[in-house]
């Protein structure tokens, strides 16, 4: 019966690290193997730590150079553009195509000129292979061409900063007022319970005193309305209207998926 239980729970953490870096699971199954007819004190200790040293030997030093042959690339963090968190590239979730790639770069690079110091804060984009291969919780995120936007934040003293209100970047919803378009309400309403449920993905709230940065994110989405590439774009539509910009790359994501007032997703044709 023990081991029964003991291949379930490895068949479990396969599926779990597949899910969420891709990778992990046959790093897992690798190391499973290599200490499987090994006899040692604290085997499980070593064992995890050589799985997370060969889990990030290969996250950081190999798949770079073997995704480009697979069509993707790691997203190149610079003094214009970088993930919201470690974890990001961690967990693999920072790949996308050469040609959004470009198009990350281009639209930083334009958006700093008039923004100076602030960069373009990416979240969730895609894992290195295989296109189809769901990276969740989002339904799109599976062929290198979509990828997460944070907002543009001022702090108390009105300047512009590069912080973030959430440790994920996702689930600090800037919320629609009395006056606009309830579209949270009206999704929840037809039994989408789902719409909203970033707000427990939030992994903490920091830097509270930050406040939605109007213009500075409205100088963001028309840097990225621009790019030729880019075929269309999703935010809530409060919010299209309150920063009263008009393209018809902006999408609204439909209630099957979760509320766009707290992230842009982008993506390329």
């Amino acid at each position: 019966m023990n081991l029964i239980v003991k291949i379930i729970v490895k068949i479990l953490i396969i599926i779990l690290l597949t899910v969420t870096t891709q990778i992990g699971g046959i790093i897992y199954l690798c190391t499973d193997l290599l200490f499987l007819r090994k006899k040692m004190r604290k085997k499980a200790i070593i064992k995890t730590i050589t799985f997370f040293s060969i889990y990030t030997f290969v996250t950081f030093l190999i798949l770079p150079y073997v995704t480009p042959l697979f069509g993707r690339v790691k997203i190149k963090d610079s003094s214009t553009i970088e993930a919201h968190t470690f974890l990001t590239k961690f967990l693999n979730r920072n790949y996308v195509t050469p040609q959004l790639q470009n198009a990350l770069q281009q639209i930083a690079h334009s958006f700093e000129e008039s923004n100076p110091e602030i960069k373009l804060v990416y979240l969730d984009a895609n894992f290195p292979f295989i296109d189809n291969f769901p990276l969740l919780p989002h339904l799109s995120h599976d062929d290198g061409k979509k990828i997460d936007i944070s907002f543009i934040y001022k702090n108390q003293e009105h300047h512009i900063v590069n912080k973030k209100p959430s440790i994920s970047g996702y689930g600090v919803f800037e919320s629609p007022t009395k006056n606009e378009h309830q579209q949270t309400t009206i999704c929840k309403q037809k039994g989408y319970w789902q719409y909203d449920f970033t707000q427990y993905f939030t992994f903490g709230t920091v830097n509270k005193s930050l406040k939605f940065s109007k213009k500075a994110t409205k100088d963001l989405l028309l840097e990225i309305v621009k790019q030729k590439q880019v075929s269309k774009l999703f935010i809530e539509p409060h919010l299209r209207y309150r920063l009263g910009i008009q393209s018809p790359k902006i999408r609204f994501q439909g209630c099957r998926a979760v509320r766009h007032d707290d992230h842009i997703h982008l993506q390329i044709r």
